[in-house]
C-alpha cells in the first residue's frame, strides 16, 4: 500500500470512529424524535393543546447517563478509548454498565470506513462508500431496536445514490434508475403476494425503500445477489433465533439489517458476485 494511501485508510479509521461516536446517538435519538413527532401529529389532528416541550434533537440535550442522569463529558466521549481506559465499562456517576454496543458500532464504523478507502482509493467511489456505510450502519441498528426504517435516512440515500451515478461512479445512470425502480418493486410485489396469501405482512415498506436506495447506488444487477444474500442471511438467523434462543416464531425479525449488510457485500464485492452468476445463467 502506498503510503500517502496508508495515510488516508488511517484518517478514514479515525473518521470512521467519531463518526461511530454520532451514529450511536442517532440510534439512540432518531426513533424517539420520530415518536415524539408522531404524537405531536396526533395531538393537533384531535384539536389538542400541544405543550412547549424541551428540545429533543441530534444534539439537543447533551447526552447523559439513562440510569442517573450524568452528563457526558467530553473526555468521556472518545471514541474506543473512553470506554475501555477510562469509564472502563461503567458509568463514571453511578458505576451502571454501559452496554458493548456503544463501542461496537464506533468500531465497526471505524473499520468499515477504512476498508472503504482503501478499496475504493482515492476517488469519488471512496466519499461515495464511507456515506453508504454510515447510513446502512445508522439503519441497521435502528430497525433491530424499533423495526423502523426511517424515511429521513432512507429517501435521502437513494436521492443520493442516483446523485453519484450521474458520473457513473459505481454504474450508469439508467441502471441505477432501473435498480431504484425494480428494488422497490420487488419487494413491494413480494409484500402484496405474501399478504394476499397469508392475509399478514410480511416486511415493512421501509424494507421496498432500502432496497430501491440500493439499487439506485449499485445498480439493478446487484439486486439478485442483494436478495439472495440477504434472504440467506436472514433466513439462517431467524431459524437460530427460533431454535437456540426460543424466539417465538410470531415475533417479527427485521430485514433491513440482512438487506444492509447484502447492501456493503455488493458495495465492495458485487462485480464478482455479479460476474459469478451471470455466469452461471448463460
Amino acid at each position: 500500500m502506498p503510503e500517502t494511501l496508508g495515510g488516508l485508510v488511517l484518517a478514514a479509521g479515525l473518521l470512521g470512529l467519531c463518526i461511530g461516536s454520532f451514529l450511536n446517538v442517532v440510534i439512540h435519538r432518531l426513533p424517539r424524535m420520530m415518536e415524539s413527532d408522531w404524537q405531536r401529529q396526533c395531538a393537533e389532528l384531535r384539536g389538542e393543546a400541544v405543550d412547549a416541550a424541551e428540545a429533543f434533537n441530534l444534539a439537543h440535550p447533551r447526552s447523559r447517563c439513562p440510569h442517573c442522569g450524568h452528563r457526558i463529558s467530553a473526555l468521556e466521549n472518545i471514541p474506543l478509548l473512553s470506554y475501555l481506559l477510562i469509564l472502563r465499562g461503567k458509568c463514571s456517576g453511578c458505576s451502571a454498565p454501559i452496554s458493548l454496543r456503544y463501542p461496537l458500532v464506533e468500531a465497526l464504523t471505524g473499520a468499515l470506513s477504512a476498508y472503504a478507502v482503501w478499496h475504493f482509493g482515492y476517488t469519488a467511489a471512496a466519499v461515495g462508500a464511507l456515506l453508504l456505510v454510515w447510513a446502512l450502519i445508522a439503519l441497521t441498528f435502528i430497525d433491530f431496536d424499533t423495526q423502523l426504517l426511517p424515511d429521513s435516512i432512507t429517501l435521502p440515500l437513494l436521492w443520493l445514490g442516483l446523485a453519484f451515478n450521474l458520473a457513473g461512479t459505481y454504474t450508469t445512470i439508467d441502471q441505477a434508475v432501473i435498480g431504484a425502480m425494480a428494488g422497490y418493486l420487488v419487494l413491494w410485489s413480494i409484500f402484496w403476494l405474501f399478504k394476499l396469501a397469508t392475509g399478514k405482512e410480511g416486511m415493512g415498506y421501509g424494507d421496498f425503500k432500502l432496497l430501491a436506495a440500493l439499487g439506485a447506488w449499485l445498480g439493478w444487477q446487484s439486486l439478485p445477489a442483494v436478495i439472495l444474500l440477504s434472504s440467506l442471511v436472514g433466513a439462517i438467523v431467524g431459524i437460530c433465533l427460533i431454535v437456540l434462543a426460543r424466539h417465538g416464531r410470531n415475533v417479527p425479525i427485521p430485514f433491513g439489517p440482512y438487506l444492509a449488510a447484502a447492501g456493503l457485500i455488493a458495495l465492495f464485492w458485487g462485480q464478482t458476485l455479479t460476474e459469478s452468476y451471470l455466469g452461471i445463467a448463460y
